[in-house]
């Protein structure tokens, strides 16, 4: 069992930075894909970014990258994602996952564990 735990997110203007933080329990952190998704009202959750358990690989959507990042820190248990060049477009209720596969990265039903969700709002 994982438990994840975010914090960080807010308001911002567009052009700005923020950072989301995901806090996971469990001595089996490392074992696990952490994804990035997020969900803006009334649309589908969507993925965002994920680094891969086995080697560490990164991925995003398309139309973060540049200026989104993802990264873990094995000693916090913590997964990050930096966003800079914030655009109203990116607003939206992030939410961090964790799954025990490798493949299909990209798909939240991939993912067995979810974090509680940070809104991230991006004005013009």
């Amino acid at each position: 069992q994982v438990q994840l735990v975010q914090s960080g997110g807010g308001s911002v203007q567009a052009g700005g930075s923020l950072r989301v933080s995901c806090a996971a329990s469990g001595r089996t952190f490392s074992s696990y894909t952490m994804g990035w998704f997020r969900q803006a009202p009334g649309k589908e959750r969507e993925f965002v970014a994920a680094i891969i358990r086995s080697d560490g690989d990164t991925y995003y959507r398309d139309s973060v990258k540049g200026r989104f990042t993802i990264s873990r820190d094995y000693a916090w248990n913590t997964v990050y994602l930096q966003m800079n060049s914030l655009k109203p477009e990116d607003t939206a209720v992030y939410y961090c996952a964790a799954s025990s596969r490798s493949n299909n990265w990209y798909r939240p039903v991939q993912y067995d564990y979810w974090g509680q969700g940070t809104q991230v709002t991006v004005s013009s």
